[in-house]
């Protein structure tokens, strides 16, 4: 886990949800791109659970825009 008071990003969730934020309300566009990218998704938290496997090839695509 990382130390709070840090403001070095230590994982990719923290780097995107940064980058989220910073552009948020800045008319940024961000897109993600992936060539056969391959996940295990667990159905919960906790002891053994199920996994879901995701394949993705191709872009996902985050916009963001100010609200009137």
């Amino acid at each position: 886990m990382s130390d709070p008071d840090s403001t070095e990003t230590t994982t990719w969730p923290e780097l995107a949800i940064g980058l989220y934020d910073r552009l948020t309300g800045r008319n940024a566009e961000i897109t993600y791109d992936f060539e056969e990218m391959e996940v295990d998704v667990p159905s919960r938290t906790g002891d053994d659970p199920e996994y879901a496997h995701w394949r993705i090839d191709g872009t996902v695509t985050v916009r963001t825009r100010e609200q009137d």
